[in-house]
């Protein structure tokens, strides 16, 4: 199994994305005991994600917890940009890519066969920090304000937030794209923008060095869909039963979340690096309040995406959100009782 260094490091060789993969070989016939097994078992799956952040941790946990192989998976776990996984996913280079609303209602407004089938976290966990001089929402006006990529869950959360400060994001905002949280980060305490949005734990590690949090976007329940399970139809048309063990072994990961800290904190740790302990434990807890038992997408999350959308979309004004989404297999697990019967 590659690791994401790995793949980081063929990315930037520049390599086409269809020869980045090495060949998996086919998972052993393993015995569930909600789903039998076909007898010749499954085919390898590529799942990508496309940031180092604690929403993307279902993922991580299944793959530390082994829960593919336990039902019955073998799984290459890929770290990819975001905007690569969207693009890998479209062609087809994997099967299933974590992302946000965000990111998957823009090119299925456009035609792209992609769906949700999973939704983690169903608000914005954002801090809006700022710069210490900047003390008051009238103080950010004409400010530099740090994006990660335009279209992206931060930049549209930037969008809906800076209205409800009574500041215009196209006329009394200048927005430059810097990139990741991380990237993000040191650009506000290097002086290259004046504020930014930043997720916990990260956003108290810029407090202590001396920023200020203008807004809370956790606090102001805003529904948006953010991190969940993307596919393609066509995928799980064909491929049903590997679809149904996917869901499966992310509705356990969240399980094992809430009950071995040990193995979520491992999981955590070890993508997001973060190596001191009272910051992994605020990140575990953070995790553990906001992800979803029952990860069904919100529609009124996506409902606002599209909102945000609209001008720029036109499509977007008449679309309808189930649309989006395909919950098909999690209703099927669901009226199983099989996640009531994990929580008893």
């Amino acid at each position: 199994m590659e690791t994401p260094q790995y793949c980081s490091r063929l990315k930037r060789r520049g390599l086409p994305l269809n020869k980045r993969f090495s060949r998996l070989s086919f998972a052993a016939a393993v015995a569930l005991s909600l789903y039998a097994l076909p007898a010749w078992g499954a085919d390898p799956l590529r799942i990508g994600y496309g940031a180092p952040t604690v929403t993307m941790a279902p993922l991580w946990i299944a793959q530390e917890g082994k829960l593919f192989p336990r039902n019955g998976l073998e799984v290459e776990v890929l770290y990819l940009e975001s905007a690569l996984v969207q693009r890998a996913l479209i062609a087809g280079e994997i099967q299933f890519g974590e992302m946000t609303g965000a990111l998957l209602s823009a090119p299925r407004l456009q035609g792209a066969d992609v769906v949700m089938v999973l939704g983690f976290v169903d608000r914005l966990l954002f801090r809006l920090v700022t710069r210490p001089e900047i003390k008051s929402a009238t103080d950010l006006k004409g400010k530099r304000i740090g994006t990660s990529r335009y279209g992206a869950a931060l930049d549209r959360a930037l969008r809906l937030l800076l209205p409800r400060l009574g500041i215009n994001p196209d006329k009394e905002a200048v927005f430059v794209q810097i990139g990741s949280e991380a990237t993000l980060f040191t650009a506000l305490l290097g002086k290259v923008v004046d504020a930014t949005l930043l997720q916990p734990p990260r956003y108290k590690k810029a407090v202590e060095a001396g920023m200020n949090v203008l807004a809370n976007l956790e606090e102001m329940n805003i529904p948006f869909q953010h991190t969940g399970l993307v596919t393609t139809q066509r995928f799980v048309g064909k491929n049903q039963e590997i679809s149904r063990r996917v869901v499966k072994s992310l509705v356990d990961a969240i399980h094992l979340m809430r009950t071995n800290p040990e193995i979520a904190k491992k999981a955590i740790n070890r993508h997001m690096r973060l190596n001191d302990e009272r910051e992994l434990e605020e990140t575990y807890q953070l995790l553990k309040r906001v992800a979803l038992i029952k990860p069904y997408p919100t529609l009124d999350g996506i409902k606002t995406i599209l909102n945000d959308l609209a001008d720029q979309i036109p499509a977007a004004r008449t679309a309808d959100p189930k649309a989006f989404v395909d919950t098909r297999l999690l209703e099927e697990l669901d009226k199983s009782g099989y996640i009531d019967r994990l929580y008893r």
